[in-house]
């Protein structure tokens, strides 16, 4: 027992939730269900009473609420049971969710995004309530996060999220304290026009060269975000990256296609207001396109002398001996709902390389993982000792 942590039995719980493929496939059967049934054993199996709730057929998201034994700030431990594809399972060297332990590193798909961080977030709940503690505790391992974040949205609008002072979202930073994290925008534009034969084209209306003039602005306009905000210290740069471009529903070199489509995916740092840039997009479009939001997150920053940042930065240095670093999330989480629809100051914080997840051959660190729960033990001690104070003036 470390810091009340069970090690063996830690690592036994990552290994079993690495081992169940919860990636979306749902015509192969496969959803996060099981894992979210193995996550509601566990929290049974301590005493708990965890809450479980479709967020979409099939899609579970679970979480428990440990009362303290006086008054105190309410604080969220937060991740998520969806994994990404593992892709072909030839180019593994390892099987995908074999959850092998190998020389010091736990393999295999979510290994570190983020089976590792959910198993830690709930050991080190256990070691907390083991003890009289102020305040209140949640514990929510939800559904879709690596899709449209079905999970957290209805969380957040079933009213679950009401009252929480903050939160630690337990995804893979590779030790650094996640205090910002960029937003996204997720944009389809769709292009009208009319088939025609390819050799008498003045018969149709072709709608791909308005399509392709409109991404060249696209260009243009990330140049000038990137010149108006400048490098962000933990998040780089905002971009607006074309990752998908089709024409028409058939490939034929002699028809003119009678519609041509656009995806963006937008990624911006705090400096960028999202209502602006889509108005900025709106005025690239010429007549006969079309913009479609498909989803839209924030970008997120907490302020460093937060009460859960100074926690979980206090943590860090109580079990590893030295002051982490600052950083931030390249992608975004489910902290940005957080934040979104419900204002909760958000902190990102866990277990495994933030640049190995949704690679083949995944993986965590087996002392990472421990240790990663023993601060979120420390973290919690810290934060519910603070008081009510949600300091929101200072996110």
């Amino acid at each position: 027992m470390l810091g009340g942590i069970d090690r063996q039995a830690l690592i036994s719980f990552t290994q079993e939730l690495v081992r169940i493929p919860s990636v979306n496939r749902p015509a192969e059967g496969l959803t996060e269900y099981d894992a979210a049934m193995l996550v509601a054993e566990q929290m049974r199996s301590l005493g708990w009473s965890p809450v479980v709730e479709e967020a979409a057929p099939r899609r579970p998201n679970v979480f428990a609420i440990l009362e303290g034994d006086r008054p105190g700030p309410t604080l969220l431990f937060e991740g998520h049971t969806d994994v990404v594809t593992e892709g072909a399972a030839a180019a593994w060297t390892r099987a995908p969710f074999g959850a092998e332990i190998s020389e010091g590193k736990l393999y295999g798909r979510g290994a570190a995004d983020m089976k590792s961080g959910v198993a830690a977030m709930i050991h080190a709940a256990a070691a907390i309530a083991r003890e009289p503690f102020p305040g209140r505790l949640i514990v929510a391992a939800l559904a879709d996060e690596e899709g449209m974040m079905l999970g957290v949205k209805d969380f957040v609008r079933r009213g679950h999220a009401a009252g929480v002072d903050a939160a630690i979202v337990c995804e893979p930073e590779e030790r650094e304290v996640c205090i910002s994290q960029k937003g996204a925008i997720r944009v389809r534009v769709l292009a009208q026009g009319q088939m025609a034969h390819g050799a008498m084209p003045q018969h149709g209306v072709n709608p791909i060269p308005p399509l392709g003039r409109f991404l060249a602005a696209c260009g243009e306009l990330e140049r000038e975000l990137q010149a108006a905000n400048g490098e962000h210290p933990y998040l780089g740069w905002d971009y607006i990256t074309p990752t998908a471009v089709s024409a028409g529903s058939w490939e034929q070199l002699n028809v003119i296609p009678d519609t041509a489509w656009a995806l963006l995916d937008i990624r911006t740092t705090p400096r960028t207001d999202h209502a602006q840039l889509l108005e900025r997009l709106r005025g690239r479009l010429e007549g006969g396109l079309d913009l479609e939001v498909i989803d839209e997150r924030p970008p997120t920053q907490t302020a460093e002398d937060h009460p859960v940042v100074v926690a979980v930065v206090a943590a860090h240095e109580r079990v590893y001996g030295q002051r982490p670093r600052f950083g931030g999330v390249p992608g975004t989480t489910d902290g940005t709902i957080l934040w979104r629809d419900a204002r909760i100051p958000i902190v990102t914080y866990g277990p495994g390389g933030k640049w190995i997840a949704h690679q083949v051959d995944e993986y965590v660190e087996v002392e990472e993982l421990v240790r990663a729960a023993e601060v979120y033990v420390e973290a919690a001690r810290l934060f519910l000792s603070v008081g009510m104070e949600s300091s929101s003036s200072r996110v």
